[in-house]
């Protein structure tokens, strides 16, 4: 009988969640470690489009693409494009036959939670470190404990993973955007005219050098992302967080003279308000197989948003590497076998974020943006013609 590695996944995101599923339906047993306390210990972030080559391709893998059809919004793919003046530039409203349909974050996470055992989630595990010992396995050194040996690492614990530094001395970089996260509850109801002004899917509006991309999620909520070109530090100087109306008004401050419907999506939102500053590690980010350790997702990769492929490349590393340790007879092989193709797979979406990232707020304004959103339009009608 075959015998598999006994394996360790640092985090309960949808790359390490996604591992674990694929893993379990094939019976492979494997152990998660989440630092959070519970599922729902914080919030999980907005909406997502999951990719047919890469995130819906890993939810076929996992047995769960009929559950993702329950939970995604195909009619939130619309994109629109505005000037600071309010005045429409571009819209792609028709777009709810596009294959990239939208899942807010916690609803994508609580459905792949659901398929696996209980049992497999140890919640509220902060790990400390990795601790290789002397026969090649590793123990676990939690704020809370220990727990080991393990044969296999995985690292799916985010931008700054505490795995990477046994295979990689890289950390993530700014990239020299902030965003300034802010949220509108309930928007249909209570903000009628700003739930119009965004439509079914996002806005995007960029001038005077700083920007606005606003979304909607699921249950009428709606979330936005003041853009910033700034120092690592100036939000913290800026902001003070705590108050959250005097954040407000300092944030919609920032935008005086913008329209008043635009501003109005700031005036209205919520008390999450909060920094997001915008890091990556290097595009061709790679390191020497080790044994026992790997990587995926931003542990491995992390870039910048601008393109949406960070959650859709985890998962895609998710079902490779299960992939590779289910058809491959020596795991260590698979090891290697998944991390030369990962390294190449990423390079192309790494480059893409990069060069959004360093074209993003440029003296053109919104002239490059309405570029963009034309070259997508075109290339989805092309596809939809083929």
């Amino acid at each position: 009988m075959r015998s598999y590695p006994r394996i360790a996944i640092i985090g309960a995101g949808p790359g390490g969640l996604t591992l674990a599923r694929i893993l379990h339906q094939a019976g492979v047993p494997a152990t998660i470690f989440e630092r959070e306390e519970h599922a729902l210990a914080r919030p999980q972030g907005g909406t997502l489009d999951l990719h047919v080559e890469s995130g819906q391709l890993a939810l076929r893998r996992a047995g769960l693409y009929e559950e993702f059809l329950a939970i995604a919004r195909y009619e939130d793919q619309g994109s629109r494009l505005y000037d600071k003046n309010g005045t429409l530039l571009f819209a792609d409203d028709d777009a709810d036959e596009s294959d990239r349909p939208e899942v807010d974050r916690t609803a994508l996470r609580n459905m792949l939670l659901a398929a696996l055992p209980e049992e497999m989630v140890r919640w509220n595990r902060s790990l400390r470190e990795v601790c290789p010992r002397d026969d090649g396995t590793y123990d676990l050194i939690f704020e809370s404990g220990t727990a080991g040996p393990f044969d296999l690492v995985v690292g799916a614990d985010g931008s700054w993973s505490k795995v990477r530094p046994l295979v990689s001395s890289y950390r993530p970089q700014y990239s020299g955007i902030t965003f300034i996260e802010f949220g509108i509850d309930d928007v249909d109801a209570s903000h009628p005219d700003l739930a119009a002004l965004v439509g079914r899917g996002k806005i995007g509006v960029e001038a005077d050098g700083r920007g606005l991309i606003v979304q909607r999620n699921g249950n009428s909520h709606v979330r936005g992302y003041a853009i910033f070109r700034v120092p690592l530090d100036w939000a913290e100087k800026t902001f003070d967080f705590a108050a959250t109306t005097k954040a407000r008004a300092r944030l919609a401050a920032e935008f005086e003279g913008w329209a008043p419907v635009i501003l109005g999506l700031i005036k209205a939102s919520n008390d999450h308000i909060v920094s997001r500053p915008i890091h990556a590690l290097p595009v061709g980010h790679h390191w020497q197989n080790r044994i026992g350790i790997t990587l995926l997702g931003d542990a491995a990769h992390v870039m910048s948003p601008f393109g949406g492929e960070g959650v859709n490349m985890a998962m895609l590393d998710a079902a490779e590497l299960a992939r590779q340790l289910l058809e491959n007879n020596d795991w260590k092989n698979a090891i290697k076998a998944y991390e030369a193709d990962m390294f190449e797979r990423v390079i192309e979406p790494a480059t893409h974020a990069a060069e959004a990232v360093a074209t993003e707020l440029s003296h053109l304004g919104a002239e490059l943006s309405l570029e963009h959103y034309r070259a997508h339009l075109e290339a989805r009608v092309q596809g939809s013609a083929a």
